[in-house]
């Protein structure tokens, strides 16, 4: 018997991860976000819904937020991706994470990093108000927060309040 189907081909990828240049052999069906997990070890971008839905999975390419979990890793090539892991620097977390933390911004952490990647893939001055954050974040999904202490995080941060 013979297996159905066409084997996946095997690609080239050469793409900047967190500033660092990374060159590897992908299957042709892979998704970035398993790409990121499994053969970077870049366990910050979760998978929530596979279906680019709630957010969990976001990361920058060229500096616009994606959803990772309906991309191809082959579609990255010749790009850079900023990952939850590459948003603070050696001093430690920025103004952004920092916010979270002083605001109860998180509880169990999950889509934490898909809201900081997607705020980190904006201008702040686009989003002078609650109403418009509240706008932006409307595609990512908390399931603790209630997105109280979300919001208050990124007004903090952008000196809103």
């Amino acid at each position: 018997m013979r297996p159905v189907g066409r084997p996946t081909p095997k690609l080239q990828v050469t793409v900047t991860i967190n500033g660092i240049p990374t060159e590897a052999t992908v299957d042709g069906r892979l998704l970035l976000a398993d790409f990121l997990r499994d053969q970077l070890d870049l366990t910050g971008t979760h998978l929530g819904c596979e279906h680019g839905v709630c957010g969990a999975c976001t990361v920058l390419v060229d500096g616009d937020p994606v959803r990772s979990c309906i991309m191809l890793a082959a579609q990255v090539d010749g790009m850079e991706v900023l990952t939850v892991e590459g948003i603070s620097d050696d001093a430690g977390l920025n103004r952004l994470q920092e916010a979270f933390k002083s605001r109860h911004g998180l509880q169990c952490g999950f889509c934490t990093p898909g809201f900081l990647m997607t705020l980190s893939g904006v201008e702040p001055s686009d989003y002078p108000d609650e109403e418009s954050i509240r706008e932006l974040l409307s595609g990512n999904i908390c399931r603790c927060t209630g997105y109280v202490g979300i919001v208050e995080a990124v007004k903090e941060a952008w000196g809103i309040i």
